[in-house]
């Protein structure tokens, strides 16, 4: 409320300073009035917020460094060495948590007859859950569904009658207004904090290593967000429910990130339903061109926005299409895209087994390509290439590549030289070249013919080569030796 206050005061015309005897009573009045409205809000939202107990089972694991970003609320840290000064200035590197017998988080209240939202990660992997209510009472609770891709979950208690939140639309957050939150920091069971949407549309907090694809769609907020808030309600000063809060950056930065409530009632009323969440998906891992270093952005001249088709998955609805690697989408089903989300978003709006119509550029032409959607499947298939019989072996040994014919076409890697451009592509063995430029090539002979007269006509550009690797479509940037 402190950082909030100045803000307030200079919203209603207020002096940030001291006021005369003869102003102070208005003044006063009206930061009652401010006051009297907080308290109001916390009255109607905390009767349908609850503490989640979770009880795991206490396994020996290896503790591992996480780096230096987003965290799914992490409760410890290692302390730091005596004699690393880096480290005392951080606070210590990241690690998981240790095991514990019984952790807290939050949650809240959507259906008087016991429906619960919070956290995926809060109640995963829980040998059994407990729910603690506004009013005392503790409740056991099963999960109804959970949905580890938006790190959402439905709880149900055996209970009638219960006060429940009303939602917001998060599509309508303006940034800059004030956004409340309730729940269960360190133990500390209900508390609310305030501050102000600081951030619509957040995405890619967890990064490209993360183990499994994301939906990510965040509110980034300032109001105070802590371990325990997992799962807890992020609200406006209606009392409606806006969003649920899922990440932090580092413990009182004032980086917290919350699903929007847009997001949290399709999930719930799936999960409600049949206890999963159908997508419709492509199968294509993407990025936004403008995201993309120099040396990636200089193979596509003439495009200024769109994403880039990074990698097609085995066995997926793109796979079985005409897209390719390095394909630059611009448009789906007539609307333009700009960024990797909008893509995602413009896909989900889809149903199963509908054809979209994307627009692709390629090579300097403009293609359509449909595609049928498919449904998302619980794990992406990884299929490996079998290995071809031994060929004649080509060498691009400037290039540190060994190559040799694979089948039915295309040039297989047997080897890399490190430190090569090859290594730094990271170009790995078993991996087959299918196209240097856009062009085909048929076997290892005609590959390294075309990568010698790719190197000639594109110089200092590097060369844009089409991989398949483990059953996927992919492309690399081959810099000149």
């Amino acid at each position: 409320m402190r950082r909030t206050l100045p803000v307030l005061l200079l919203a209603l015309g207020l002096p940030l300073g001291g006021v005369s005897a003869e102003e102070g009573k208005p003044a006063v009045g009206l930061l009652k009035a401010i006051d009297e409205g907080f308290v109001q809000i916390y009255d109607k939202v905390a009767p349908a917020v609850v503490v989640v107990i979770a009880r795991k089972r206490v396994e020996e694991v290896e503790e591992r460094d996480l780096p230096r970003s987003f965290e799914l609320y992490l409760e410890e840290r290692k302390p730091p060495s005596k004699d690393s000064k880096a480290e005392k200035d951080a606070g210590g590197p990241w690690q998981m948590p240790t095991p514990s017998a019984r952790s807290e988080g939050s949650g809240f209240l959507i259906r008087a007859d016991g429906y619960i939202l919070t956290n995926h990660h809060v109640v995963a992997d829980a040998e059994s859950l407990e729910v603690r209510l506004k009013d005392g009472r503790t409740l056991p609770a099963k999960i109804v569904g959970s949905d580890d891709k938006t790190d959402i979950a439905v709880l149900k208690v055996d209970a009638k009658d219960l006060p429940v939140v009303e939602f917001g639309d998060s599509d309508k957050l303006r940034v800059g207004q004030l956004a409340c939150a309730i729940g269960a920091p360190f133990n500390q069971d209900y508390s609310f904090s305030v501050g102000v949407v600081s951030g619509k549309g957040r995405t890619n907090l967890l990064g490209p290593s993360s183990p499994t694809i994301i939906y990510e769609d965040y509110i980034q907020t300032d109001a105070f967000i802590n371990p325990g808030n997992s799962g807890g309600p992020l609200f406006d000063v209606e009392g409606k429910v806006i969003g649920m809060n899922t990440l932090i950056n580092g413990i009182g930065r004032g980086l917290a990130f919350a699903i929007p409530s847009s997001m949290l009632e399709d999930v719930a009323r799936q999960l409600v339903t049949t206890g999963k969440v159908q997508r419709p998906w492509l199968g294509i891992r993407i990025g936004a061109l403008s995201e993309k270093p120099v040396t990636v952005r200089e193979h596509f001249p003439g495009v200024e926005n769109g994403v880039v088709v990074d990698t097609i998955e085995a066995n997926a609805p793109a796979y079985r299409s005409d897209l390719r690697p390095a394909d630059v989408i611009t448009e789906v089903d007539g609307v333009k895209i700009k960024s990797a989300r909008e893509l995602q978003k413009e896909i989900l709006r889809k149903k199963i087994g509908q054809s979209v119509q994307l627009t692709v550029w390629r090579a300097g032409q403009t293609l359509r390509i449909p595609v049928p959607t498919g449904e998302l499947p619980g794990e992406i298939t990884k299929v490996a290439n079998s290995a071809p019989p031994k060929s004649v072996e080509a060498k691009t040994e400037t290039l540190g590549l060994k190559l040799q014919d694979a089948k039915p076409a295309g040039a297989q890697v047997i080897g890399t030289q490190p430190d090569s451009p090859a290594a730094r592509a990271e170009i790995f063995p078993n991996d087959i070249i299918t196209q240097v430029e856009g062009q085909p090539v048929t076997d290892a002979a005609g590959c390294v013919s075309a990568i010698a007269t790719g190197l000639v006509t594109k110089g200092r550009k590097g060369l844009l080569l089409n991989i398949e690797r483990k059953g996927q479509r992919t492309f690399v940037i081959l810099p000149p030796p």
